[in-house]
């Protein structure tokens, strides 16, 4: 079983439209800024919030950073993301969006690939954008991508060497040979860390003709337009082998029985696994031999993170092995809606079984904060909500 992301740019697509897509999917923000943490660089605050772009909810993606940098050359970025302790495979993705990046650089400039650098905050914009949207496709262990038709915009835009035609020189070099569409929109939709991201990773361009759209996330950009929802809908989908059920995909179980590592110790795997992109982790009480109490971990991943995660167990507790089951998992197919509410729009996750709603459960942080700031107990927000969820899923809004 193979996870496909599909990146529908009908209004083009930008390094922050894509991470905010990915957090909107469901990617939680703590893991990604547990992961960007591992990056020796600057310090940097991250700033996630729900918008509306043209009726459409999104999610908004800013970075904030103390003293940055004022340059970096494409090498110190490249040595930056080897130092760091990101998994192998974030890694690898990123190295290449960045080096497809500078070559274009490099050649809309004239200079040596090693001379290409990156001003100032631009810099650090394009290396959280790159490396978070990795991490992101690796939490959800994508290995397919496809991309439609790219919207790049219309018009020119100012530079920092004048006036130029869109699609800018350096987001041309990364687009050739992809179809792309000029409008609806002023400006340029297409920026050149989107560019790059969507250029290094996909092998299909085209409509989403046979794609089952399971799991929707949309990401915000920064410009507004009156009849355009500036926004990049990214479609999250899986892909079956022969002899497999739709919906369904192949995942590791790892278990071990553990009967002399403490609570502390345990909290702690947990934290750590859940870090690597575990799917999920549970301990179990059980009794082992000469009567002794103890836990047995399990551990449920995909087959990518199997090794990863196996080195966690044996490196973290005294475990002498780990059992390692294949099992088949069905999932259903999920989406982000919204329900209006006496409060305004409330962002729902919603889970189908053949084209049913079965649940619909709103965002427990969004229904917190509501009961703060209107000064009202939780389960009253939660039963108003609920009333809101039925009319949903009784196709009443």
């Amino acid at each position: 079983m193979s996870r496909t992301v599909y990146f529908d740019c009908f209004s083009g697509a930008s390094g922050d439209m894509v991470l905010g897509a990915l957090l909107d999917l469901g990617l939680p923000f703590d893991h990604l800024k547990r992961e960007l943490g591992k990056l020796p660089c600057e310090s940097v605050e991250l700033d996630v919030k729900r918008i509306d772009r043209a009726g459409i909810s999104a999610t908004k993606i800013d970075f904030r950073f103390q003293d940055p940098k004022k340059h970096r050359h494409l090498s110190e970025i490249v040595e930056m993301i080897e130092r760091s302790a990101l998994s192998d495979q974030v890694k690898i993705n990123a190295r290449k969006i960045f080096r497809n990046l500078g070559v274009a650089e490099s050649k809309v400039h004239g200079i040596p690939l090693e001379k290409v650098h990156f001003h100032e905050v631009g810099a650090l914009d394009s290396i959280m954008d790159i490396v978070g949207s990795c991490i992101g496709f690796d939490f959800f262990g994508i290995t397919d991508f496809k991309c439609s038709t790219i919207n790049v915009g219309n018009g020119s835009v100012k530079m920092a060497h004048g006036l130029f035609p869109v699609p800018p020189p350096a987001v041309a070099e990364l687009i050739k040979g992809i179809p792309i569409r000029t409008g609806p929109g002023e400006g340029e939709l297409l920026t050149p860390t989107g560019a790059a991201i969507i250029s290094s990773l996909c092998e299909e361009y085209g409509p989403a003709d046979g794609i089952k759209f399971e799991e929707i996330g949309y990401g915000a950009g920064s410009k507004e337009f009156k009849d355009l929802p500036n926004v990049l809908r990214l479609i999250l989908t899986t892909k079956a082998e022969p002899g497999e059920a739709p919906g369904s995909e192949e995942l590791n179980l790892l278990e071990t029985n553990l009967d002399d590592v403490s609570p502390e110790v345990l909290g702690y795997l947990m934290d750590r696994i859940f870090e690597r992109g575990a799917l999920d982790c549970w301990f179990t009480a059980i009794q082992m031999k000469k009567n002794r109490p103890a836990t047995m971990v399990s551990v449920l991943c995909r087959p990518a993170l199997k090794d990863a995660l196996i080195g966690i167990l044996v490196t973290e507790t005294p475990t002498l092995g780990v059992r390692v089951t294949t099992v088949s998992r069905l999932c259903l197919a999920r989406e982000v809606s919204e329900v209006t509410t006496k409060w305004g729009p409330v962002p729902v996750k919603v889970s189908k079984y053949n084209d049913k709603i079965t649940n619909a459960k709103a965002e427990h942080d969004v229904m917190k904060e509501i009961a703060r700031s209107e000064g009202i107990p939780l389960r009253d927000v939660e039963a108003e909500i609920m009333l809101c969820i039925d009319r949903l899923k009784n196709g009443r809004m």
